[in-house]
């Protein structure tokens, strides 16, 4: 029915006034008049269309539904993106695949993250943050062994991160042999003690068991 009027117009709005208007005409103009009507019928329109979308939902949701596709937007320290990317891109891949988003980085260490739903970004995220994330004096983390040895424990902390516990760090009392206490792939608590001008991270569990002991 376009071509039977000499104009349509489409208003878009609030109850507080006209956030958009698109107007096609079919003659050389329009009167004040015209408009004016034009515009007022539109107000109807909308505040009708307002009343019944408020009987609904009075308000905007506070947070997407969990299902929702979002973008998540961080940033990270541009010397970062090689690790966050992987040799040859593999970790940036191994992320996509196992979560389910895609990640774009650009140099200046944006990290962006598109996602179907809530669970897939938040993984990402989280993904992206242990990785860049620096190994942080005083804090407690929960680690796995990955390797024994006859003075300690390796343990990762954080992705590429391992650190030490040394035989003296792993309980209260003397250890013998540090196979009495650990094996490889135990999921345990250290507390980081220092991390040295090379990078190298020593870790104690025996600072976290009194730690533990202080606050009851």
């Amino acid at each position: 029915e376009d071509h039977l009027g000499d104009m349509d117009s489409k208003v878009a709005g609030t109850e507080k006034g006209v956030t958009a208007l698109q107007m096609d005409i079919k003659i050389e103009g329009i009167n004040e008049e015209i408009m004016r009507t034009a515009l007022a019928q539109a107000r109807d329109g909308r505040m009708h269309i307002l009343t019944k979308m408020n009987a609904v939902i009075s308000s905007h949701r506070t947070e997407m539904s969990e299902f929702a596709p979002r973008i998540i937007t961080i940033k990270i320290n541009a010397d970062k993106i090689r690790d966050v990317i992987g040799k040859g891109g593999a970790t940036i891949r191994a992320i996509t695949e196992e979560t389910g988003a895609t990640i774009d980085i650009q140099d200046d260490g944006t990290v962006m993250i598109f996602s179907s739903d809530y669970n897939a970004g938040q993984q990402a995220l989280r993904r992206v943050e242990d990785i860049t994330a620096e190994v942080e004096v005083g804090k407690i983390y929960e680690g796995r062994v990955a390797k024994l040895m006859d003075f300690g424990a390796f343990v990762t902390i954080l992705p590429g991160k391992d650190g030490l516990v040394h035989i003296s760090q792993i309980s209260e009392e003397r250890v013998e042999n540090v196979s009495d206490k650990l094996s490889e792939g135990d999921l345990i608590q250290v507390k980081v003690l220092e991390v040295d001008r090379q990078g190298r991270i020593r870790l104690s569990m025996k600072a976290v068991n009194e730690e533990t002991k202080e606050e009851e």
